[in-house]
């Protein structure tokens, strides 16, 4: 075992170690490189033909997608491509085969769709005006292709006990939540808090993928980290989106008003 020592003079770092600033500009190249990866599943038709769409590849199939430009929430966003690439790309440490899965606001479908193409059981949600849109794209790419067939057009409205009818926990434990850019300036952040507590039970997982805008993002990352564990699994600042992994706090359930503000209901 050899020992260096060096005195007077300072020890050359390119045996030693990385120079943070070295460091820094290789994470960034790192975090570039993955962007572009992510961003290569776009493909734009060769040919033009009456029906307007965009391309995907992913699981070695083209996915094409339809978009409603009238509609925010039926345009395909990059978060969503985020999610998808990290779904196909991490099969080992999230395999999707078999799993029961639910999506919510799916927009253009194209999370739900790689995720039945991957293998798992997906429930497919959003609002009523993006319905009719989301369920073209979904049986359009899944069809003859997946071994579970996707089920598209279960609404989740507000208000919790509407949840637990739809969705009562006793029968629908959900493996994984998956979500990508639902929470931007709209006026059901509060309810989008209640469907998470509400689906998310003691081995559920959540991704999420989010691109930062304004600060309701912001807030609603901080009230979402008082109920769930948050890792972030991606940071592409050129995308100007996150990856989390999310799981549920010890807690004895989903939060309640009662729970929340106990010193009003004793």
């Amino acid at each position: 075992l050899l020992q260096f020592f060096c005195f007077g003079h300072s020890c050359p770092l390119s045996n030693m170690e990385t120079p943070p600033s070295k460091a820094m500009e290789d994470s960034k190249t790192k975090k570039e490189e993955l962007a572009e990866a992510i961003m290569a599943h776009r493909f734009h038709p060769s040919v033009i033909g009456p029906e307007t769409w965009e391309g995907y590849m992913f699981s070695d199939l083209e996915i094409r997608i339809k978009e409603s430009t009238d509609l925010y929430g039926a345009v395909l966003w990059p978060s969503a491509m985020v999610l998808c690439h990290f779904l196909e790309t991490n099969q080992d440490k999230f395999n999707l085969t078999d799993k029961n899965v639910i999506e919510l606001g799916a927009g253009t479908g194209l999370i739900t769709i790689v995720a039945s193409l991957l293998g798992a059981k997906v429930t497919s949600t959003d609002l009523p005006e993006v319905l009719g849109n989301l369920q073209y794209n979904v049986i359009r790419n899944t069809k003859d292709r997946c071994k579970y067939v996707p089920l598209v057009g279960l609404i989740l409205s507000s208000g919790v006990k509407r949840l637990s009818s739809v969705f009562p926990r006793a029968t629908h434990c959900f493996d994984y939540i998956l979500a990508a850019d639902v929470v931007y300036a709209h006026p059901y952040l509060d309810e989008l808090m209640d469907t998470f507590d509400h689906l998310c039970q003691e081995n559920t997982q959540i991704l999420w993928a989010m691109r930062f805008r304004l600060d309701p993002e912001n807030s609603f990352v901080d009230r979402f980290r008082q109920r769930f564990h948050l890792e972030e699994l991606y940071d592409l600042p050129s995308l100007s989106i996150k990856l989390y992994r999310a799981w549920r706090r010890k807690t004895q359930g989903p939060m309640t008003k009662e729970r929340l503000l106990p010193e009003l209901f004793n």
